[in-house]
């Protein structure tokens, strides 16, 4: 009964004369009150590193170089016939949320799993090689859940990264292009044609970068886990961008077509298929199961190779 009465919160009355409210008191032993202090140190390391900001500080160059592009060039041309074509009136549609669609394509193909993969093979292999995880592991913490956190602030930089990519994105292409309708031309493997308002486009965009943090989380977990065993940092961000290229590599061979549902990066498309018309819900949740249990595995094999490793010594 003492124990059951020591793990509930309790609500202390202030001892100051001028303060009458309540103050609310966690519990010294409330677990996710620790796993948060936990986390946000882990965030403050990670985010105080200078490194960390390099994604954003490229995708902020990338996507004005490709908007001056926009701008001098004449790709106009082509949306034109491509719309003209369909039956559309091509100045309806050539709008911010249209370009800042363009604009991802490139940089989620080649920026976005490169500085994922970055913060992610620094998560555990720099801490190493600092001789910082010897303190931490001196402290009544299990392995695991050092992992689990660590992972978690991952997860976190992921969303940010995606999200700063998106905005980014609206924000400079809005800069020079109007605000009106929306049109999504994808081709193969997707086979991707519709259009659609300004307001219908900006939530299915919205909806697209949740799929895309998932993406990347997944691309951080691959670095993740090679950072858990004995290697240096730029050795896991190396295996695990070269393992995402080996994926794209043996994608686009003529002969692995028919196995393209077994690479990962088919189910990395589903924040493309968001886009189609109707969005096919029964293909993106089977690809987010899929992709959860390969998140899970790349957990697993991180974690299990950590447990192994002798750092203390």
């Amino acid at each position: 009964m003492e124990s059951a009465r020591h793990n509930q919160w309790r609500i202390v009355e202030p001892k100051s004369q001028y303060s009458t409210t309540p103050i609310l008191r966690f519990p010294f032993h409330f677990p996710f009150y620790m796993f948060f202090l936990q986390l946000r140190n882990e965030l403050w390391k990670l985010f105080g590193k200078k490194r960390t900001y390099i994604g954003f500080g490229t995708f902020l160059l990338a996507q004005n170089a490709m908007l001056l592009a926009f701008h001098f060039t004449k790709w106009e041309e082509k949306v034109v016939r491509l719309l003209e074509g369909n039956g559309y009136l091509a100045m309806d549609f050539i709008s911010a949320l249209s370009v800042a669609l363009i604009m991802l394509f490139p940089q989620i193909l080649f920026l976005m799993p490169l500085y994922a993969c970055l913060v992610g093979g620094d998560l555990v292999a720099k801490e190493a090689e600092d001789g910082t995880l010897r303190m931490i592991l001196s402290r009544p913490i299990s392995r695991v859940r050092l992992m689990f956190i660590k992972w978690c602030a991952g997860v976190v930089f992921s969303i940010v990264l995606v999200v700063a990519l998106g905005l980014m994105a609206v924000v400079f292409a809005r800069m020079w292009f109007p605000w009106q309708g929306m049109f999504v031309f994808i081709p193969e493997p997707e086979r991707i044609f519709n259009v659609m308002s300004a307001a219908q486009g900006l939530k299915i965009y919205s909806l697209s970068h949740v799929f895309l943090a998932i993406n990347a989380a997944t691309m951080m977990t691959i670095a993740f886990m090679f950072g858990c065993f004995n290697m240096k940092p730029a050795a896991a961000t190396v295996l695990g961008f070269s393992f995402l290229l080996l994926n794209l590599v043996m994608e686009n061979i003529p002969f692995f077509q028919d196995y393209r549902e077994f690479m990962l990066l088919h189910h990395f498309r589903t924040w493309v298929a968001v886009y189609a018309q109707p969005i096919p819900w029964s293909r993106i949740v089977e690809s987010l199961f899929i992709l959860f249990g390969f998140n899970l595995t790349f957990f697993i094999i991180g974690c299990t190779g950590f447990q192994m490793r002798d750092i203390k010594s």
